[in-house]
């Protein structure tokens, strides 16, 4: 074991938003070990170094502890997603930001992707909702750019978002797969260089043409 995957050592209190956040982590550890259906609370509350019955008193069983760890992970995607849509005015920057953000997630979040997306308790109804939201979060963002920019209809807007989205999760997935094959940066703007060739071919509209370019 190393020193972050070690047992914690027991007896130590702590307040309740501490101790869920450790159990969280150490819950993390182990389901993208594990997987889910292998995952033992046994095992998580050994992690956390912690007796089961103090697990259990803050989540109720195993799907509980997943379900809330997909929640965190599936926010803090939207979330970087959001931030790369906001960063600038420039749709050109903007594809590429939005794809940094799915590279940045994968790079610096490998065991929360891999449990967003590489699930294997997809199958579960709460899960498959929490992984659908996500999509369409990113995509009803994505989208919302595109048809004020471009004057797309609602639908063709959509999707051309779920198209970038997916190529997105996919590109990134298999990046994660090869790491060390090509350098973070030269995959995202490979990627966002072909997104932004077949995005391009829709003109402004007359309205974000004649909008002065933001302010730095």
């Amino acid at each position: 074991m190393t020193a972050t995957s070690a047992a914690r050592p027991r007896g130590t209190r702590l307040p309740r938003l501490a101790r869920r956040r450790q159990l969280l982590d150490a819950a993390m550890e182990v389901f993208v070990a594990r997987g889910y259906h292998a995952a033992a609370m046994d095992e998580i509350a050994e992690r956390a170094g912690v007796s089961k019955p103090v697990l259990y008193q803050h989540f109720p069983g195993k799907q509980e502890l997943y379900l809330a760890l997909l929640d965190e992970s599936v926010d803090q995607l939207i979330e970087a997603v959001r931030t790369a849509l906001r960063s600038t005015n420039d749709n050109r920057q903007r594809v590429s930001a939005t794809f940094g953000a799915y590279f940045g997630y994968v790079a610096e979040h490998r065991g929360t992707f891999r449990l967003v997306f590489e699930s294997d308790f997809t199958s579960e109804p709460a899960v498959r909702e929490r992984l659908d939201h996500v999509n369409s979060k990113c995509a009803d963002m994505i989208s919302e750019v595109i048809r004020e920019d471009a004057g797309l209809a609602d639908n063709e807007a959509h999707l051309l978002s779920i198209s970038m989205v997916g190529m997105a999760q996919v590109s990134a997935r298999y990046w994660l797969s090869t790491l060390g094959t090509i350098p973070r940066e030269a995959a995202e703007q490979l990627v966002a260089r072909l997104a932004w060739r077949g995005i391009s071919g829709w003109p402004l509209t007359t309205d974000q043409q004649e909008q002065p370019p933001a302010q730095p």
